[in-house]
């Protein structure tokens, strides 16, 4: 079993089809490949972490059906477009604003993340190595070495595991761990 994230798919929303119109000629096309794509990437056995947007637009019959054709074991971290439609869908858990998790690195080790839709400057963990997960910026926020937007905007329209999620942030250029030093030397020193 894997874990896997992935955010605003927005599923059912004529006005983010306009700003994936390059991607997308019809709210159907978008949809079915955004299915498709879920389905090609999550098995059965698969946990997804959706980190909110799931549906917009979209009647409770259609997000129940969409729902049912999705693999996975889905999680839903609440997100602005989550209405009752979405909220009352059979999610493995209830729906949730944020959570802290932890998911095999596939190196024998854990990782521990902070799940939210909204970006975070800082949050639970974030200075002993908590990677946070997130959507809502679709796609313009730029990562950091422990912040990282999960969005279909960000991943070529498909959900993402770990192993990518961390290459994709080690490349970051923005150090979180630059902070950490530089609050420590700004702290006063220890009473001996």
């Amino acid at each position: 079993m894997a874990t896997f994230f992935t955010a605003d798919t927005h599923f059912g929303d004529a006005h983010v089809l306009r700003q994936r119109a390059a991607r997308f000629g019809s709210l159907e096309e978008h949809d079915e490949t955004l299915i498709r794509l879920w389905n090609e990437t999550v098995s059965g056995a698969d946990e997804v972490w959706h980190l909110g947007d799931f549906a917009a637009g979209a009647s409770r019959g259609r997000c129940r059906e969409i729902f049912s054709r999705l693999n996975g074991i889905k999680r839903l971290v609440r997100g602005n477009h989550d209405t009752n439609r979405v909220l009352g869908l059979p999610w493995a858990d209830p729906p949730v604003e944020s959570a802290g998790i932890r998911v095999a690195d596939g190196a024998g080790g854990e990782c521990r993340l902070f799940l939210a839709h909204y970006a975070h400057r800082a949050w639970p963990g974030l200075w002993r190595g908590t990677r946070h997960l997130y959507g809502h910026t679709h796609g313009t926020l730029p990562d950091t070495r422990r912040s990282c937007d999960v969005g279909v905007d960000a991943w070529d329209d498909r959900p993402v595991g770990l192993p990518d999620i961390v290459a994709r942030q080690k490349a970051a250029t923005f150090l979180p761990e630059e902070l950490q030093r530089d609050a420590a030397r700004r702290a006063p020193p220890a009473s001996e």
